[in-house]
């Protein structure tokens, strides 16, 4: 724990419960050992989206979808969420628990590499999307290519989804952040919030890399990038919190207002 586990149980103890669906679906998660996001990272998405009011939700990490249904339970009526999956299996739960939620209708699963859909998000030609999922409708858009028996095929994304997202929250590799963040800033507008999850990694990320297990020196190192390069970006307000396993919120501004 970052912060001292009593004291973040009491502050947990403080806060309302989730409806029930949520926490249906947040303890199968914690029973299949699937990570999703803490109870105060939860609390802090919650008040955001509430300050926010945003209209348009890009999330970077769908896993098993917990994360998509809480951010559309809070979300206004008007707001839309597009989120990203590509491992086969989180896809397969994802699928079911964002179709039963109660705003099933305002979300898009995008299925396929991180990376190649948020190129494909930016119009880029080197973009790509194995599957378009809606579950409003439970029906499937394949990408060109997919091995599928769905008729319905495309080589690109609908247009509406190729817009500039005001709330993005990113739960992805950890790894790869670094490698996101180009794609993520061509489609974050001025004022746009942009939160990133588990940047702290336990707290072990304060201190040096050779403080970690060898297997954990890669991932704190790029970690350690990551987070000099939100806070040094020119573009970018950026605050790290120890919520959670650590969330980084950064606003777009323009460079001659730092």
């Amino acid at each position: 724990m970052i912060v001292n586990e009593q004291i973040s149980s009491y502050i947990n103890s403080l806060n309302t419960d989730m409806p029930e669906y949520l926490m249906k679906l947040e303890k199968q998660a914690l029973i299949d050992e699937v990570p999703i996001i803490r109870k105060d990272a939860q609390n802090f998405l919650r008040f955001l989206l509430r300050m926010k009011k945003p209209k348009r939700i890009l999330e970077v990490g769908t896993a098993v979808g917990f994360s998509g249904s809480l951010l559309a339970e809070y979300m206004p009526e008007d707001c839309t969420i597009t989120t990203i999956e590509k491992v086969p299996i989180r896809v397969t739960e994802a699928k079911k628990n964002l179709s039963n939620s109660p705003k099933a209708d305002k979300i898009t699963l995008l299925i396929g590499d991180a990376m190649d859909v948020l190129r494909a998000l930016n119009g880029k030609a080197e973009g790509s999307f194995e599957e378009i999922y809606y579950p409003g409708t439970r029906q499937s858009v394949k990408g060109q290519g997919s091995n599928s028996d769905v008729e319905n095929v495309s080589d690109e994304l609908p247009e509406e989804l190729k817009q500039p997202y005001d709330f993005i929250f990113m739960d992805a590799a950890k790894g790869q952040y670094m490698n996101f963040l180009p794609e993520i800033m061509e489609l974050l507008p001025l004022d746009g919030m942009f939160i990133t999850d588990n940047v702290l990694q336990e707290g072990s990320i304060a201190g040096s890399k050779y403080s970690v297990i060898r297997r954990d020196r890669t991932i704190h190192t790029r970690m350690r990038e990551y987070l000099y390069t939100l806070t040094h970006t020119d573009e970018l307000d950026t605050v790290v919190l120890p919520v959670g396993d650590g969330i980084t919120l950064c606003t777009r501004i323009k460079k001659d207002e730092r």
